[in-house]
C-alpha cells in the first residue's frame, strides 16, 4: 500500500502552522490523507479480489476435468463389469460410448490401450482403467492444493476489505470527534 501513495506538499496552505499535504494514489492526485488511505486500502482489496476470482476459475476447470474423466471411467468400469466370468472371455469386449471415452482421454492427455473401436481385449481395457484412475487421482491432489490456496486468497481478501472498512470507520469517528470538540 505504501508504494501507491506519494506525497506532495501544498505551497500556500497551512492550518494552525501545520503544512497540508496532497497525496497521489494510483495516479490520482489531490487527495487528503484520509481519502488517500481509504483509496489505497480499497485498491489493495480489489487486487486480491481479482486474484481470488481467477483462482476460483482454475478450481472450476479442475472440477470439470475430474467430472469428465470420472464419466469416462464409469463407461470403462461398466464394460469390465460385463466380462463373462464363466467363459473368461478376454477378447472382443464391448465398451459403450467408446468415442466419448476416447475424446475425453485425448482432451486431457490420458493414454488408452485400445485403438478406439468399441471392442478390445480385457488387458487393454484394464490398463486404460488404470490410466484414467491415475489421471483422476493426480487431478484430485492438485485440486486439494488449489482449494487450500483459494481459501488463503479468500481470507486475505476478507481481511483487506475489513481493514479498509476499519479505516473508513476510524476516519468517520475522528471527524465526528473533531467536529464535536469544535462545538464545545
Amino acid at each position: 500500500m505504501v508504494s501507491l501513495i506519494k506525497t506532495e506538499p501544498l505551497t500556500d496552505n497551512s492550518v494552525y502552522g501545520v503544512r497540508q499535504v496532497q497525496y497521489t494514489v494510483g495516479g490520482e492526485s489531490g487527495k487528503n490523507f484520509i481519502d488517500a488511505l481509504v483509496a489505497a486500502s480499497f485498491r489493495h482489496s480489489v487486487v486480491i479480489e481479482s486474484t481470488t476470482s481467477a483462482y476460483s476459475r482454475v478450481v472450476g476447470a479442475r472440477q470439470t476435468k475430474i467430472s469428465e474423466l470420472g464419466e469416462a471411467l464409469s463407461y470403462i468400469a461398466k464394460a469390465l463389469g460385463n466380462v463373462d466370468k464363466k467363459t473368461k472371455t478376454t477378447d472382443n469386449l464391448t465398451i459403450s460410448n467408446a468415442g466419448y471415452v476416447r475424446s475425453v482421454a485425448e482432451k486431457y492427455g490420458v493414454s488408452l490401450s485400445w485403438s478406439g473401436s468399441s471392442t478390445m481385449k480385457l488387458g487393454d481395457l484394464q490398463k486404460s482403467q488404470t490410466n484414467v484412475k491415475y489421471a483422476i487421482d493426480r487431478e484430485d491432489n492438485d485440486i486439494q492444493q488449489d482449494i487450500v490456496t483459494l481459501q488463503s486468497f479468500i481470507s486475505k481478501r476478507d481481511n483487506a476489505y475489513s481493514g479498509a472498512s476499519k479505516v473508513v470507520r476510524k476516519a468517520n469517528q475522528a471527524a465526528s470527534s473533531t467536529i464535536g470538540n469544535i462545538g464545545s
